[in-house]
C-alpha cells in the first residue's frame, strides 16, 4: 500500500528525503518577545521529528520583524537568537529527517492589530472585513533590500542547522502579491508583464541560490491559482514555473488562494461566500493534485501538494500516477504527531480530520438563522484556533485536548493574539 510512500527521494541538489510524507507549513505563533525561537518551538519540532515525516517545514520565519504575519512569528532581522534557532534545529532534525526554514514577509496580509502601514507592491488594501490597513508601496530599493534579506536569512538557517529553506510566494503575501496584476499595479521593472511581475521572486531565489550554494535545498511555495478575478491565474503559474525551470528550484510546494480567497481552507469564492469544494476535487482528496498535473507538463523540478490528503491509499495513488513527489500533511500533525509514522507502517490507513466536526452550526451554538457571515468568520477563526490549541499542547509538552470547542477555541486564540500583539506594540518590536 505505502510502497512509493516510504521510499526515499533524492532531491536536485543532492539531498535525499527519508521518505515522501512532509510535515506543510504551519504558522506557529510561539515566539519570545523580541521575536525569537523558543524552548517550545524545539518540544513541538522535536515531537514532529520523532513522528517519522521525512521532511518538516517551519511555519513562516519573517524577513522583517517590522511586519508580520501574526503576533508570535519568529523573526531574522537583527535580533539576535541564532542559539535558540540552533536549538529549534537541533530538535527538528533528531531522527534524522530534513527541517527547512520557510521563509516570508507578510506584505499587506498582516492585520492592523500588528502593523497599521503594512507593505506591497501597490496600495491596494486588503479586503477583509476592515481588519488590514492600507499598505504603501514599496520603492525600488526597498525591493532590492528584502531580496537580499532572504538571501541572508537562509544563510542564517543553514549556520544554526536547519537543512534547507522554503521560500513563501503563495498566500497572497509579499512575492505572491507581486505576481498579482490585482495588488501589483507598478509600471516600472516590477510590474505589468509576468515576467516583471515574476522578477522578485526570481531574484530572490538566484540571491538565496548565491548566498548558500548549490548543496542546499531551496524550495518555493507558490499559487497554482489566486482563484480571483483580474489575478495569478493558472496561466501566469504555468509561466512562472518555466521561468523558475533554470534556477535550480529543489522542491515546488502547489497551492492556492489568498486571505480573499480562502481555497486553501477548502472553499471556493470569497470568505463571507464560500461553497463546498467540487465533488471531483473531493473524492481525489488532494485541494489541488489537477492543478499540479498540469504543472507538471511543464515544470522540470519536483512537486508537492498539501491540503486534503488524509488516505494512505489516495497519497499512494497520487505518487503512483506522477502528479506529486512529495505528500504534504498539516492539522492532522496538531493532534497526532506521529501520524507520518503509522502512515507509513500501515498501522494508520487515514489521518484525522477534526475539522469536519468544528462546525458551530452543527453544535447548535448558532443556529441557522445566524448571520451567514458571522457564522462562517467564527467557525473558520474557531476552527483555527482549535488547531492553533493543539499545538500549543503539543508544543507544552502535553496531549491535545479534542473536546475543546469552537466556540472556545474562538475565544482563546482572539485573547492571545490581541494579547500578544499588545505586547509587541508596547515594546516596540514591529511597527506602528
Amino acid at each position: 500500500m505505502t510502497a512509493l510512500l516510504a521510499q526515499p527521494f533524492k532531491l536536485p541538489c543532492g539531498v535525499t528525503l527519508p521518505n515522501r510524507l512532509c510535515k506543510a507549513a504551519m504558522t506557529e505563533g510561539l515566539a519570545d518577545p523580541l521575536l525569537r525561537a523558543t524552548p517550545r518551538h524545539a518540544t513541538l519540532y522535536r515531537r514532529w521529528s520523532e513522528g517519522g515525516a521525512g521532511l518538516l517545514i517551519t511555519g513562516n520565519v519573517m524577513i522583517d520583524r517590522r511586519v508580520l504575519e501574526r503576533p508570535g512569528n519568529v523573526a531574522i532581522d537583527g535580533n539576535g537568537g541564532l542559539d535558540e534557532l540552533r536549538a529549534w534545529a537541533r530538535a527538528g532534525t533528531v531522527a534524522g529527517n530534513q527541517l527547512w526554514m520557510q521563509i516570508s514577509h507578510a506584505g499587506r496580509q498582516s492585520p492592523r492589530y500588528v502593523v497599521s502601514h503594512p507593505m506591497g507592491p501597490s496600495d491596494v488594501q486588503l479586503d477583509l472585513l476592515g481588519g488590514y490597513g492600507r499598505p504603501r508601496a514599496l520603492t525600488e530599493d526597498e525591493i532590492l533590500d528584502f531580496i537580499q534579506r532572504f538571501a541572508r536569512v537562509a544563510v542564517t538557517a543553514r549556520e544554526t542547522g536547519f537543512t534547507g529553506v522554503q521560500i513563501h510566494s503563495a498566500h497572497g503575501y509579499l512575492l505572491s502579491s507581486f505576481l498579482s496584476p490585482v495588488t501589483n499595479r507598478r509600471t516600472d521593472a516590477w510590474g505589468g508583464s509576468i515576467q516583471n511581475r515574476s522578477r522578485f521572486l526570481v531574484e530572490a531565489v538566484r540571491a538565496t541560490r548565491k548566498a548558500v550554494g548549490a548543496d542546499f535545498p531551496i524550495a518555493i511555495k507558490l499559487n497554482s491559482d489566486d482563484f480571483r478575478k483580474g489575478g495569478f491565474t493558472h496561466e501566469d503559474c504555468l509561466q512562472v514555473v518555466q521561468i523558475l525551470n533554470g534556477e535550480g528550484v529543489d522542491l515546488l510546494e502547489i497551492s492556492g488562494g489568498t486571505y480573499e480567497q480562502p481555497r486553501l481552507l477548502g472553499f471556493e469564492g470569497r470568505a463571507e461566500d464560500a461553497t463546498p469544494r467540487r465533488e471531483s476535487t473531493r473524492l481525489r482528496e488532494a485541494y489541488f493534485l489537477e492543478y499540479a498535473e498540469a504543472i507538471r507538463k511543464v515544470a522540470r523540478m519536483p512537486l508537492m501538494v498539501t491540503g486534503g490528503f488524509r488516505t494512505a491509499a489516495g497519497m499512494e495513488l497520487a505518487l503512483q500516477g506522477g502528479a506529486v513527489d512529495v505528500i504534504g500533511l498539516g492539522r492532522p500533525l496538531c493532534t497526532h504527531p506521529d501520524v507520518p509514522k503509522q502512515l507509513l507502517s500501515g498501522a494508520m490507513q487515514e489521518a484525522p480530520a477534526y475539522e469536519k466536526q468544528l462546525v458551530m452550526a452543527r453544535s447548535g451554538l448558532l443556529s441557522p438563522t445566524s448571520p451567514v457571515l458571522l457564522l462562517k468568520l467564527i467557525n473558520v477563526l474557531g476552527g483555527q484556533g482549535w488547531y492553533y490549541h493543539q499545538l500549543y499542547r503539543l508544543a507544552d509538552g502535553k496531549p491535545p485536548r479534542l473536546g475543546l470547542g469552537v466556540f472556545g477555541s474562538f475565544l482563546r486564540y482572539w485573547v492571545a493574539e490581541l494579547g500578544t500583539a499588545m505586547k509587541l506594540r508596547r515594546d516596540k518590536i514591529g511597527a506602528a
